[in-house]
């Protein structure tokens, strides 16, 4: 459950629960002890208590928790205290006449006294409540004494005028309102009649209120907003003070949760307080990557998407519904998959089309779930490799770009990713996801990219997913990971990133012929691959090569050699220091006839000194087909180059879904044939194994226990139209979306007539 930017899971309900029962706990000392488990604390350090206050009185509210009784009644439902009346100094005169006029914080219980008289008796809003983090001020004079006050809250939430003004996203919003301040009130004493003061008097808090409400809230504001009615005031101190209107609002106040829109409408004033306040505020914040908690309960999908950080929390339930929808009938068109339903599919193309709905956004909570699994792992294994979406198909479809070297030729999308594997080649899932669309003027302009830093080019991508690979190796301290890319990635900031990196992350690259990489020191230096080839061979190996294109399956037979090698920078890079690396060296010396013969140069950050070890790392690198392997799965599976979604944003967030749709599928091939005689409750739903078993065996009654998953693999497999021969070898992952395809119709209709048997986790 998801309530005010947080997820208590059934774990954190069951400790508040427990803790509830302890004697003489109030409710303020639970928040602060559930702010602990949850890490929730604001910018300043503390904990947020008001923010944990309420979501604690909803989770009670909706019947999961009882709280214990409130020491007092909440401020709104206290009875207002009679206060005297305020004696108002009379003055007319030039702003000159007052003195130096200053502004005093409210900081005892006497000021607060004072101010609450003086906006009771002439402030048409009263003193407050106000909302949020506040500061309040009054205005004196040395010579004449009060004038009058102002306060500072939090501010709206939503304001359709300022929001489209600052032109941010409801991420940056949510993180960045804290830097918005409002002035929600300003009483100027109306028996004083000066000239200028209330321009004067906006001017002092302005740069007053920076210091204060930093110290306060722990965020410096950039922008100040206030909302003046109509009906009563021009607005034009503030247009004096150099506020700028923007517009008015729609009517509606804080609480009108039924949008009745039953307040007055107000003219909407801002004023920024620095010069990069537009910058500051749309920055969106880069999230952290964490291990969620356990769910072992939770649906697959659960699992992988229950976690995902919508500023909107009605979305989080759309998306699972509509993963789990999509995973049901993974080759079919959204509309089919939502049973033609035209409800639900109006909802799955607004959803799509949802500004806070993107690719980073949805992927983050199945980044998080991946890491608890390698968590799991001695070693693993991340191959990085970029691939081509094409939408030439729909070409009106918006903002995508030439996917090939030619600006007039196919259009689409460019994909890289960051697939997480056993060194037996089970995947984990992904933990980085890259897509662009290249710019078609920078077509055809080699030479300058090249001169650019590695930072403005596409190649910058291989860095990024190291990065992230960084990243995962800090959370998961006792997994060793080793990040694996093919000759593209053969890049010296690379390796650069791979020596430097503190978290323990390594890298395994396949060395680029067309780079002529240098080896040796300042006296000597040899071509790479003339040094490594010239070694000694430490022993000879097989090497099975898969199928690919009109190549046909085979195993070659492969010398194996190695050294330590001094990688000397390029000439771009002079001054740069020398990289300690070691190098795997395969080559097949008598191919088959008409075969190119094998010949790998890997380069890599693990010392590689001993053939078994040199043997371990070509073994590694094989293991990087099987990103190849995810990504004929997600074109041939999820079809996502049909997806008709209009524009290259809610393209990208049906990409996530089927992103993560595709390494379930792929995760399925490849347990049923690793760990086949595992029960097949591990991946299908109490329903969906009954009816598959029924339907395979013809049979009204479902069995006792359920198949292997092995045996339910094959079974799906020949929905899918996999004839299941001898010489048929395991079932691929094109057969299994068929099969996964139909399964979910029958499941549909096996459900129609066993009401009682649930389709849940």
């Amino acid at each position: 459950m998801h309530l005010f930017g947080r997820t208590f899971t059934s774990g954190i309900n069951e400790r508040i629960r427990a803790t509830v029962g302890e004697p003489g706990l109030t409710r303020s000392a639970l928040s602060r002890r559930v702010c602990g488990w949850l890490d929730w604390f604001g910018d300043d350090g503390r904990a947020k208590e008001v923010s944990c206050r309420k979501a604690l009185v909803e989770l009670e509210r909706r019947g999961v928790i009882t709280l214990p009784e409130a020491q007092r009644a909440p401020p709104q439902a206290r009875p207002a205290a009679e206060l005297e009346p305020f004696e108002a100094p009379v003055f007319s005169g030039a702003l000159e006449a007052l003195g130096e006029v200053e502004l005093v914080a409210v900081d005892d219980r006497a000021q607060s006294l004072l101010y609450r008289r003086m906006m009771a008796q002439y402030h048409p809003l009263g003193g407050g409540p106000l909302c949020g983090a506040q500061q309040r001020y009054l205005i004196r004079s040395p010579v004449l004494g009060w004038l009058g006050a102002l306060a500072f809250s939090a501010a709206a939430w939503q304001v359709a005028a300022r929001d489209e003004w600052i032109g941010w996203c409801a991420h940056a919003r949510r993180a960045n309102l804290g830097r918005v301040v409002a002035n929600s009130r300003f009483l100027l004493l109306p028996s004083i009649a000066v000239p200028n003061l209330g321009s004067h008097v906006l001017a002092l808090a302005a740069a007053r209120v920076q210091a204060d409400w930093s110290a306060r809230s722990g965020q410096a504001p950039v922008l100040l907003e206030t909302f003046v009615d109509g009906r009563q005031y021009a607005g034009t101190v503030y247009r004096a003070a150099n506020w700028q209107r923007l517009g008015e609002t729609s009517g509606r106040g804080r609480q009108d949760r039924a949008n009745a829109s039953a307040c007055a409408k107000k003219a909407l004033y801002v004023l920024p307080l620095q010069r990069d306040w537009r910058a500051l505020l749309c920055q969106r914040p880069t999230p952290v990557l964490r291990l969620p908690p356990p769910a072992a309960t939770a649906s697959w999908a659960e699992q992988e998407f229950g976690h995902v950080d919508f500023p909107d929390a009605r979305l989080r339930p759309r998306l699972v519904q509509l993963a789990e929808a999509l995973a049901e009938h993974p080759t079919a068109s959204i509309r089919t998959a939502l049973n033609g339903c035209a409800t639900r599919t109006k909802a799955a193309y607004r959803f799509f089309h949802n500004p806070q709905v993107d690719l980073y956004t949805l992927l983050h909570p199945h980044y998080e779930a991946t890491a608890a699994r390698i968590g799991q792992q001695p070693l693993v294994l991340v191959a990085q490799d970029t691939t081509s979406l094409n939408d030439d198909a729909h070409p009106a479809t918006r903002e995508l770009g030439p996917i090939h070297t030619r600006t007039d030729g196919a259009q689409g999308l460019k994909l890289h990713d960051s697939l997480a594997l056993t060194p037996d080649g089970v995947p984990l899932g992904l933990i980085d996801i890259q897509v662009w669309a290249r710019d078609p003027k920078q077509m055809g302009q080699a030479q300058p990219r090249k001169a650019r830093p590695i930072e403005d080019q596409e190649s910058r991508r291989w860095l990024a997913s190291f990065a992230r690979t960084v990243e995962v190796q800090a959370l998961c301290p006792d997994t060793r990971l080793v990040n694996i890319a093919d000759r593209a990635a053969d890049i010296y900031e690379l390796f650069q990133a791979g020596l430097e990196n503190t978290a323990g992350a390594h890298l395994l690259v396949r060395a680029s012929r067309t780079t002529q990489r240098q080896v040796g020191d300042d006296d000597e230096s040899r071509p790479l691959w003339d040094e490594v080839p010239s070694r000694a061979v430490l022993g000879c190996a097989t090497l099975h090569i898969p199928a690919r294109g009109g190549r046909t399956a085979r195993t070659a037979a492969l010398e194996l050699r190695g050294a330590a090698v001094q990688l000397r920078p390029p000439k771009r890079l002079q001054g740069a220091p020398r990289l300690a690396l070691w190098a795997v060296h395969a080559f097949e010396p008598n191919p088959p006839q008409d075969s190119e013969p094998v010949e790998w140069l890997l380069l890599t950050t693990v010392p590689t000194t001993t053939f078994d070890e040199a043997l371990e790392r070509l073994g590694w690198y094989a293991a990087r087909w099987n990103i190849e392997v995810f990504h004929r799965t997600l074109k041939s599976g999820c079809r996502i180059e049909d997806r008709r979604l209009g524009d290259a944003d809610s393209l990208q967030a049906g990409l996530a879904i089927d992103l993560v749709v595709a390494w379930r599928v792929m995760d399925l091939a490849k347990r049923g044939r690793e760990t086949p005689d595992v029960p097949c409750t591990v991946f299908f739903e109490e329903a969906e194994w009954q009816a598959l078993a029924c339907h395979h065996q013809r049979s009204p009654d479902p069995p006792k226990t359920p198949p292997s998953l092995g045996e339910a693999m094959r079974m799906v497999a020949k929905l899918g139209g996999f004839l299941g021969r001898t010489s048929d070898g395991h079932p691929g992952a094109t057969v299994l979306w068929r099969g996964l395809n139909r399964l979910a119709d029958i499941t549909e209709t096996f459900a129609i007539f066993h009401p009682s048997i649930p389709a849940g986790p």
